[in-house]
């Protein structure tokens, strides 16, 4: 199965600074697009860091770490120059996590879970900041309608990854929850079908029912 790219779910309009952009201007700029994190980039729009909310208020904490995730690591120093700091030169945590473009929507929400963060920088092939995914964005994969998930089902799955005819097995999809029924040939097992169909972007579960199981004879899939 292919699943969407982080190009497909990326927002392109992101507010970026240079090093040498001033504490205050940072602020303004946070408040005003209602953001919590703004990259910064050099003279070529490589991001070489991020500052945050939290990298602001060390200024009004003295650069004592707060015992948040983001601080844990942090060393005493290291808070303390943030607190000094007047630029996002000083504020910013480098280097930047960043996605590539063509990473699917798995490899990125992996990450996001990885690092516990709730966005990723996104860069083209050059290097050079093309966008930002959310954890938001990545949500949009559950929105696909069920009739969307289960031609891809059909198609995808049985037809080109199984070699299956496609009304070999009956695919009923409600809410995302995919139902499958019927009778597979023996060179292909329930589990190895219910894995390629969880592969599908949108899918929520999946359960195979052989033929002549009780409400196997399910109704037709609905589209929503």
């Amino acid at each position: 199965m292919k699943h969407q790219t982080v190009r497909d779910l990326m927002s392109d309009a992101v507010v970026r600074v240079q090093r040498g952009t001033p504490f205050k201007e940072i602020a303004h700029l946070l408040l005003e697009y209602d953001i919590t994190a703004v990259p910064v980039v050099d003279a070529e729009n490589r991001p070489v860091g991020v500052v945050s909310e939290a990298d602001l208020l060390q200024k009004m904490w003295g650069g004592e770490p707060d015992g948040s995730p983001e601080h844990a690591e942090w060393s005493r120093a290291a808070a303390a120059g943030k607190a000094d700091a007047t630029d996002a030169d000083g504020l910013m945590t480098s280097p930047p996590l960043c996605a590539r473009e063509s990473w699917s929507v798995v490899e990125a929400a992996r990450v996001m879970a990885r690092h516990r963060i709730k966005r990723l920088l996104v860069v083209d092939g050059d290097g050079r900041l093309a966008g930002v995914v959310s954890r938001s964005d990545l949500l949009r994969v559950f929105l696909r309608t069920d009739r969307a998930i289960r031609t891809e089902i059909i198609e995808e799955a049985l037809v080109k990854a199984l070699g299956l005819a496609p009304s070999s097995v009956q695919v009923d999809v409600v809410h995302g929850h995919v139902v499958l029924s019927g009778r597979l040939p023996a060179d292909v097992s329930a589990p190895l079908l219910e894995e390629h169909c969880r592969s599908v972007d949108g899918v929520v579960a999946v359960e195979f029912r052989p033929a002549g199981e009780a409400g196997a004879e399910g109704p037709a899939a609905v589209g929503s």
